[in-house]
C-alpha cells in the first residue's frame, strides 16, 4: 500500500515569496513549488531555485510534503533545477512533459547520480510524472513502471487537450477517456493517480461535479490552483465517518468468520470478500494518514 497522503497538490510559483509564506499556512498535502511554466521569464527561474531552498531549508513549509514542479529535460534548467533542490525538506519532484517510461528514467538516474555524490541514501526524492499529452496518455503504465520512485502520476489537461488538438468542452468529454485510462494505469502500477486541475477556480459548484466524477474514476487527489479549492478537494478524497464505521465493521465480521472457521463473512446480506475487506483496509489506512496529518500539524503549530 502507498503511504503518501496525495488529496491535494497546490502549484505555487516559487518564485513568489508572498504566495509560498501563504502557500505555507494553507492546509494542502503537497506543495508543488513552481520552477517551471509560472516561472517567467526564464532569468526568473534562478532566483525561484534560490527562494524555494531558503524557505525549504527555513523549514516554513514543515506540515506539507513539498514537491518542486522542475522544468523538462529539454528545457537546459533540469540539472540546475534538481541539483539545487536535492536537500532535506525536499520530499521529490513533480516532472513535467513525461511522454514516456525514457523521460523518467532520465530523470531516475540523474537523481541517482546526484544522491550518490551528495551522500544521500539511494531513492531518497520520489516522482510524480506529469502526463500531458496524447502519447503520455497512451504510455502511462509504462511511465509508472519505470521508476520505483514514481509515487504518482497526475493529469495535466490543458496541454493535453492542445495535443490532442480537441475542445476543452464544458462536459469535459474531451478529457473523460484520458481520465478514466490514467487513473487505471496508476491503480494498476500501484501508484496514486490525480486529476487534473480545475480550472474553473472561482465555481466551486463545478468543481464538486469534477470532484464526484474523480472520485468515480478512481483518483485519490487533485491538482489545485487555489486555496479555496482544498476543503471541497479534501471532503471528497478523505472517507467519510460512515465510511470509516463501514470498514471497521467489515473487518470485525471479516475476522470473527475467520477465528469460527468460516469460509464467507456476511454482512447486511452481502458476502464479504477478500475485495471487499481489502476496500475496507484501505479506507482505514486512508483515515490513518488523514489524523496522522492533522495531529502532526497541530503538534508543529503548537
Amino acid at each position: 500500500m502507498n503511504n503518501y497522503l496525495l488529496r491535494s497538490l497546490m502549484f505555487v510559483p516559487g518564485h513568489n515569496e508572498r504566495l509560498l509564506a501563504s502557500a505555507a499556512k494553507s492546509d494542502a498535502d503537497v506543495l508543488l513549488l513552481d520552477l517551471e511554466d509560472s516561472v517567467q521569464p526564464p532569468s526568473n527561474k534562478a532566483i525561484a531555485r534560490e527562494i524555494i531552498k531558503k524557505f525549504v531549508m527555513d523549514n516554513v513549509f514543515k506540515n506539507q510534503l513539498v514537491f518542486p514542479r522542475v522544468n523538462d529535460r529539454e528545457s537546459g534548467f533540469l540539472l540546475q533545477d534538481i541539483y539545487s533542490l536535492t536537500i532535506p525538506g525536499v520530499h521529490g519532484f513533480m516532472y513535467p512533459k513525461s511522454m514516456k517510461g525514457e523521460d523518467v528514467y532520465f530523470v531516475d538516474k540523474l537523481l541517482d547520480t546526484i544522491e550518490y555524490e551528495k551522500g544521500i541514501s539511494q531513492g531518497k526524492f520520489k516522482l510524480i510524472p506529469l502526463i500531458e499529452t496524447t502519447a503520455a496518455v497512451l504510455n502511462a503504465q509504462e511511465i509508472c513502471k519505470t521508476s520505483k520512485r514514481v509515487i504518482a502520476i497526475a493529469f495535466g489537461c490543458e496541454d493535453f487537450v492542445s495535443d490532442l488538438e480537441g475542445i476543452h468542452d464544458n462536459d469535459g468529454l474531451s478529457i473523460l477517456n484520458p481520465r478514466a485510462l490514467i487513473a487505471m494505469a496508476a491503480r494498476a502500477s500501484d501508484v496514486i493517480p490525480i486529476d487534473t486541475v480545475h480550472i474553473k477556480v472561482h465555481d466551486l459548484e463545478d468543481l464538486e461535479r469534477n470532484l464526484m466524477l474523480a472520485r468515480t474514476l478512481g483518483f485519490e487527489g487533485m491538482l489545485v490552483l487555489h486555496p479555496k479549492e482544498l476543503p471541497l478537494v479534501h471532503k471528497y478524497f478523505s472517507p467519510s465517518d460512515e465510511e470509516v464505521k463501514s470498514a471497521l465493521e467489515m473487518l470485525r465480521i471479516a475476522e470473527e468468520a475467520k477465528k469460527e472457521g468460516k469460509g464467507v463473512a456476511v454482512k447486511d446480506g452481502r458476502f464479504i470478500g477478500p475485495p471487499m475487506v481489502n476496500a475496507a483496509q484501505k479506507i482505514l489506512q486512508r483515515f490513518n494518514l488523514i489524523n496522522d496529518k492533522n495531529n502532526n500539524r497541530k503538534s508543529n503549530n503548537d
